[in-house]
């Protein structure tokens, strides 16, 4: 049996939570392939919003199995955060939630060590989101990384206490105030670590292609997004792992050859958090008006979001990247009331204009070219059947599908997850 992607193709924030909790029932295991708490995947039923950061999403269903992959990095402070936040709505984790023992542990030396980096880069700072994730994932390619593996060994905690003894030398390095009581750090995080060690940990790439052979169906869910992989990304501005569908493969122990449908996700405008460039990046009315409407808020760090047009060179490239089969629209709802609606088509890149996705997208490089075309006023939120879509919505979503060469299958119209129409 195939295992299916869920990508998100922009600057991450696309809704991915959501349409993972969607697809939920369709399929036996939820698999997150990479990343950590500097996700924040949000959910919306029943009159209730639950913001996950690790676990994956689709833990609010019973009997289907959520499993963190050996690319993911985890703090065992906010993972049991989370299931104390889960225990509030008596959610059966211990049963359904597996985690990879090869996945890395975030210690509380590095996000000291995150903070102190970022301090150091004054005003050329990336944005980080200061939960350790980089420096966690350096460890783990300089191969001094502490894995959930480990816990179960003896000397468990002497690796811990070395590699935490490095980290304070960095922190010393940067040279950089840096204020922090290790001790107090530490109790929360011991204490934390016993908590994770009363889940399942489990041989992950063993146990999905023995699920694969007993035909169970997988979702991989990713987290970020596309243009935040630190490979095909606006490199430095980048997360700090794969995001996109190559990632899945690392992340979870998956052959290229056993990847099925690609569902790539993207909003019907463009955001940002933190920094890096953003050739359609709005300044003006419109811009805080799908800021206010869209609640552009990051569900991580609670930094407002920056807004702009839908960016298709961006975008394109994206879907190319990833081989992404069925795209998925959200958010179309917030456009509503914009009498005329752009989407870039184009860049003018150094008086050139191309429709690729060039090396550097500064904005002293590139100036967006955009088509025009007529907005809606409906209200779609109440909407829940494609035939009630009004026809500027539908030919906007036809002119994305024209030029991206790939169907929209689903858009969402709400936050809820029955604000879901299929198209």
């Amino acid at each position: 049996m195939a295992v299916d992607l869920l990508l998100g193709l922009q600057w991450g924030d696309e809704g991915k939570g959501k349409i993972v909790d969607v697809f939920t029932s369709k399929y036996d295991i939820i698999a997150r392939f990479q990343g950590g708490p500097n996700a924040g995947h949000t959910l919306e039923f029943d009159g209730q919003k639950h913001v996950l950061h690790t676990i994956p999403s689709g833990i609010f269903h019973p009997g289907t199995i959520n499993l963190v992959g050996n690319g993911v990095v985890i703090d065992p402070v906010i993972f049991n955060k989370e299931l104390k936040n889960l225990d509030k709505h008596n959610v059966d984790y211990k049963s359904n939630l597996l985690i990879s023992r090869k996945a890395h542990i975030i210690l509380p030396t590095h996000r000291l060590l995150d903070a102190a980096s970022e301090a150091s880069k004054g005003k050329a700072k990336i944005g980080s989101t200061l939960k350790g994730i980089g420096p966690t994932y350096m460890d783990k390619t300089g191969r001094n990384g502490l894995r959930v593996g480990d816990l179960e060994l003896d000397n468990w905690e002497e690796k811990y206490r070395s590699l935490a003894n490095k980290h304070e030398k960095m922190i010393e390095f940067y040279n950089v105030d840096v204020q922090y009581n290790l001790s107090e750090l530490e109790k929360e995080f011991f204490d934390s670590v016993k908590v994770l060690k009363e889940l399942s940990f489990i041989d992950s790439e063993d146990y999905l292609q023995k699920a694969q052979a007993e035909g169970k169906t997988i979702l991989a869910e990713g987290a970020q997004g596309s243009l935040l992989d630190i490979d095909f990304g606006t490199y430095p501005f980048v997360t700090s792992s794969n995001t996109t569908a190559a990632g899945a493969c690392t992340g979870l122990g998956v052959a290229p050859r056993q990847i099925g449908e690609a569902f790539g996700i993207f909003k019907a405008y463009t955001t940002r958090v933190g920094s890096g460039p953003f050739p359609t990046e709005l300044f003006n009315e419109d811009g805080e008006t799908m800021g206010r409407v869209g609640n552009e808020f990051g569900a991580t760090t609670g930094r407002p979001r920056r807004c702009g047009w839908l960016d298709l060179v961006a975008l394109k490239y994206a879907v190319q990247v990833n081989g992404i089969t069925q795209l998925i629209m959200m958010k179309g709802d917030v456009l509503s009331g914009f009498e005329t609606l752009k989407v870039c088509t184009a860049y003018n890149y150094r008086g050139e204009e191309i429709t690729h996705l060039p090396y550097n997208i500064e904005a002293e490089n590139v100036t967006p070219v955009y088509t025009e075309m007529k907005g809606w006023a409906a209200d779609l939120t109440k909407m829940t059947e494609a035939s009630e879509l009004p026809e500027e919505f539908n030919n906007y979503v036809s002119f994305l599908e024209k030029e991206l060469q790939v169907s929209v299958s689903i858009a969402s119209v709400g936050p809820d997850r029955k604000q879901t129409i299929r198209l």
